[in-house]
C-alpha cells in the first residue's frame, strides 16, 4: 500500500473537516497553532547579531511536534495547509524547519474556504512558502517583543506588577484616554433651533396634512441662533400669515449597498447589530469558517477565511450569487456594484468574508446552528447577497419655504424600489419614511405652531468597541485581526473598563498613558504607528528588508529606555477598597496585585499583615453549608464554581449554578445554554432541563 499523503493544518476541528473531504489517501493532523516561537522567559532576540530571533519549540507542544514528525516520517507528500495569512505562512515555515522540509520546494497549499472543491483544488496546486509573508510576520513579532519585553518590566518596577506595553496596544490606549480627556474638558455651548409646523392652505381639507419645516437661513445665509434673546428676536420678526413655498426640488435618491465584509467591518457590524464584543465575533466566525455539522450536508465550512482586508470576491462566487439573485428575487434586483479596497496596496490573496455556498440560506440551516452562529451567519450571508443587488430608490422631495427674510426647509422621501433592502436593512432603512404633502411653488401655508427649542452642544462620545475598531482602521493603526486581542488585553490589564458597550479608561490607564507619552512618544503616537504599519506592509508587498525597520526603530527605543529608567520615580496608586472586613482587626480589605494576580490584604498593613485569596462571588449560597459559592480556576485554567468554605465543604459545579432549585429533586439548577436548553439540574441522576 502506497504511503498516505500528510496535510498539516492549525486547528483540530479544521483537520476533522478537511480529512472527510480528502478521504483515505490522506492523513490530516493539527499543529494547534504555533509550534515554534520566541521564548517566554527572556527577550529571545540577539540584538548584537542584527536582531536575529532565537526561536524555540513552544513548551507543551512536545507531543504535537512528535506526532507531526511521526506522521511525516512515512508520508508520501507533505502539504502545509495553515491559514492563508502572514501568521499562517510563518507557522508553515516553522513546521517545515522542524520536519526538515525544503521550504524552496512546493509544500504549501492555501484555500480561502473549507469546501471539498477548494481543498481538492489546493492540493493540486502547491507552492513554495512565501518568504515575504514570513518576513512580514517576523518583523511584527520582533517589534512587539522589543516593545513588550523592555517597557513592561519598567512599568512593573515603577507602577506595579502585571502591567504591559505594546506597539499597538499602547497607541490604542492613548486614543481612548485622549477621548476621555476631551470629554472631561468639554464646555457645552448653547444654541437654539426654530421650526414651524405647517399645513397647506390651498388644498381641500381631505388632502391637508401637517408637516414640520426647520429654520436654516437668513437673507440667503446659514443662520446660527446662540441664545434665547436671538431666538425671541427672530420669533418677533416672523409673519404668521406669510409662509409661502418658494422652491420645490423633486428627485430620485439612491441608497447603495455596502461592500461584503472585511474583518474590521464584520467586527463593527456585529457589535452594532448583534451586540457582540469583537472577541466573540471572531470566535463565532472561526467556528463558521472551520466547519459545522449541517443536517443533510455533513460538516460544512460555511464562510470564507475571516481575516481579510479585501472586498474582492472570486469569479465563481460572483456567478453563483448572480444566479441566486435572479432565481430568488428576479433579474430586476441584480446590481453591478464596484467596491474598492481602502488601501491600494492591500494584499489581495483572499476574498472578502462571504458564505462559501450562497444557496445555504440562513433560515434553511437554522436548526443546525446555535443562536449566535445563526445570527452571525445571517449577517454575513445577507451583506454578501445585498452587495450584489441594485441600490434602493427613494422619491425625495425638498421644499424651501420663505417667511420675510427667513428660509425654512422641509424634506420628505418615500421608498420606490427596495433593491438590496430586500435582504439587508440597517436601522430605520425604509421604516421611518417621512413624506411631505402635495406642495407646489406659490402655495400659501397656514401656521399650526412655531417651536423654539434650547439645545447644548454635546461632548464627543466614548468609544464603543465598534467605534474603536473603525478609528484604528481609519488611522491605519495595527491590523483588524489584532483588534479583538488588543481590546481584551486593555480590559484584562485594567487599563480600561467596559460599561454599557463603551470603553472607559481607568486611573491606571491614564497613569500608564501619561508615562508612555512622556518617555516613549513614538510608540503612542498614532501617525508614527501608522507609518510603521506601512513599512511593515511593504515587507509583505515589496519584499523590503525587515531588519532595516527594526534597526531604525530600536535606535530611538534604546535611548528612551535609558532616559525613562533613570527619570521615572515610583508611582503610588491608591488600593481599591472592598466591602470585605479583615477578620483579625476589623479594617476593610483592599485589592493588591502580586505575581500570581489579585489578592486581598488588610488596609491596616503593616500593623496587620492578614491576606487572603480574592474570590468572585456569584450571589448563590452553598446548598450544603449556606456559605457563598465562588468562581475559581483549576490548575489547567478552567473556570469552576465551588463553596467558599473549602476544604471543610467540597461542594463544586463545573457549570455556573443559579439561585433556582430543580422542581423535581430540589438541587440547584446550572446555566447550560443550548439551542433548546437554558438550565439543567446539577444532580446528574435527575436529568431535569428547562
Amino acid at each position: 500500500m502506497a504511503d498516505k499523503n500528510l496535510v498539516i493544518v492549525e486547528s483540530p476541528s479544521k483537520a476533522k473537516t478537511i480529512g472527510k473531504f480528502l478521504g483515505s489517501k490522506y492523513t490530516v493532523v493539527a499543529s494547534v497553532g504555533h509550534v515554534r516561537d520566541l521564548p517566554k522567559s527572556k527577550l529571545g532576540i540577539n540584538i548584537e547579531n542584527n536582531f536575529t530571533p532565537e526561536y524555540i519549540s513552544i513548551r507543551g507542544k512536545g507531543d504535537v511536534i512528535k506526532a507531526m514528525k511521526k506522521a511525516a516520517k512515512n508520508a508520501g507528500k507533505i502539504y502545509l495547509a495553515t491559514d492563508p495569512d502572514r501568521e499562517g505562512e510563518a507557522i508553515s515555515w516553522h513546521i517545515a524547519y522542524l520536519l526538515g522540509i525544503d521550504d524552496n520546494k512546493p509544500c504549501r497549499i492555501v484555500f480561502n474556504e473549507i469546501t471539498k472543491s477548494a481543498i481538492q483544488n489546493a492540493v493540486k496546486h502547491p507552492r513554495v512558502i512565501d518568504k515575504k509573508l514570513v518576513d512580514a510576520q517576523q518583523a511584527r513579532r520582533v517589534l512587539d517583543r522589543l516593545v513588550g519585553y523592555q517597557i513592561s518590566p519598567l512599568l512593573w518596577r515603577k507602577i506595579r506588577r502585571g502591567l504591559s506595553a505594546g506597539r499597538v496596544q499602547s497607541a490604542a490606549l492613548k486614543i481612548i484616554c485622549d477621548r476621555e480627556k476631551s470629554i472631561l474638558e468639554f464646555i457645552p455651548k448653547e444654541y437654539w433651533e426654530i421650526s414651524a409646523v405647517l399645513i397647506n392652505a390651498s388644498k381641500s381639507s381631505a388632502k391637508k396634512k401637517q408637516f414640520t419645516a426647520r429654520l436654516t437661513e437668513y437673507k440667503g445665509k446659514k443662520i446660527t441662533i446662540n441664545n434665547k434673546k436671538e431666538a425671541d428676536k427672530i420669533l418677533s420678526e416672523l409673519d404668521d400669515d406669510n409662509f409661502v413655498i418658494n422652491k420645490i426640488d423633486k428627485r430620485e435618491r439612491l441608497k447603495n449597498p455596502q461592500a461584503p465584509f472585511t474583518t474590521s467591518s464584520l467586527q463593527q457590524e456585529a457589535s452594532n447589530k448583534l451586540n457582540f464584543y469583537t472577541k466573540k465575533t471572531m470566535l463565532i466566525a472561526q467556528q463558521l469558517y472551520e466547519g459545522i455539522e449541517i443536517k443533510g450536508y455533513g460538516i460544512v465550512g460555511l464562510v470564507t477565511y475571516i481575516r481579510t482586508d479585501s472586498v474582492r470576491i472570486s469569479d465563481e462566487a460572483q456567478a453563483s450569487v448572480t444566479e441566486f439573485i435572479t432565481e430568488n428575487y428576479s433579474k430586476d434586483y441584480l446590481g453591478n456594484n464596484v467596491f474598492l479596497n481602502k488601501k491600494k496596496d492591500v494584499q489581495d490573496a483572499h476574498e472578502a468574508i462571504r458564505p462559501s455556498n450562497v444557496n445555504l440560506k440562513p433560515d434553511d440551516i437554522k436548526e443546525s446552528l446555535t443562536k449566535d452562529q445563526y445570527n452571525l451567519y445571517k449577517l454575513i450571508w445577507s451583506r454578501f447577497v445585498a452587495s450584489r443587488m441594485k441600490p434602493a430608490v427613494y422619491d425625495s422631495v425638498s421644499a424651501e419655504i420663505k417667511n420675510n427674510d427667513y428660509t425654512f426647509k422641509a424634506n420628505g422621501s418615500k421608498l420606490k424600489f427596495e433593491g438590496f433592502l430586500k435582504v439587508y436593512k440597517n436601522i430605520n432603512d425604509g421604516d421611518n419614511e417621512k413624506t411631505l404633502p402635495e406642495l407646489e411653488v406659490g402655495n400659501k401655508l397656514n401656521k399650526i405652531e412655531i417651536l423654539s427649542e434650547q439645545n447644548f452642544t454635546q461632548p464627543p462620545s466614548r468609544f464603543s468597541e465598534a467605534g474603536l475598531v473603525k478609528y484604528l482602521e481609519d488611522k491605519n493603526i495595527g491590523r483588524p485581526s489584532t483588534y479583538a486581542p488588543i481590546i481584551a488585553t486593555l480590559i484584562e490589564r485594567k487599563y480600561v473598563t467596559r460599561e454599557k458597550k463603551t470603553l472607559i479608561p481607568t486611573e491606571l490607564g491614564f497613569i500608564v498613558t501619561d508615562l508612555m507619552e512622556t518617555y516613549f512618544e513614538q510608540i503612542v503616537d498614532a501617525s508614527f504607528t501608522a507609518e510603521l504599519e506601512d513599512k511593515l506592509d511593504e515587507v509583505e508587498v515589496k519584499g523590503n528588508n525587515w531588519k532595516n525597520i527594526i534597526v531604525d526603530f530600536y535606535k530611538t527605543l534604546e535611548e528612551e529606555l535609558k532616559i525613562a529608567d533613570e527619570a521615572i520615580e515610583k508611582v503610588k496608586i491608591e488600593d481599591e477598597v472592598t466591602d470585605e472586613v479583615c477578620e483579625i482587626c476589623g479594617k476593610p480589605m483592599v485589592i493588591k496585585h502580586g505575581r500570581f494576580g489579585e489578592f486581598l490584604a488588610c488596609s491596616g498593613y503593616p500593623e496587620c499583615k492578614n491576606t487572603k485569596t480574592k474570590v468572585n462571588k456569584i450571589e448563590v449560597k452553598c446548598p450544603k453549608c449556606g456559605r457563598d459559592i465562588v468562581a475559581r480556576k483549576s490548575k489547567k485554567g478552567r473556570i469552576f464554581y465551588g463553596c467558599s468554605g473549602y476544604p471543610e465543604c467540597d461542594q463544586l459545579y463545573w457549570n455556573k449554578p443559579v439561585d433556582k432549585k430543580c422542581p423535581e429533586c430540589g438541587s440547584l439548577l446550572m446555566e447550560k445554554p443550548t439551542k433548546t436548553t437554558k438550565y439543567v439540574c446539577s444532580n446528574s441522576e435527575c436529568g431535569y432541563k428547562e
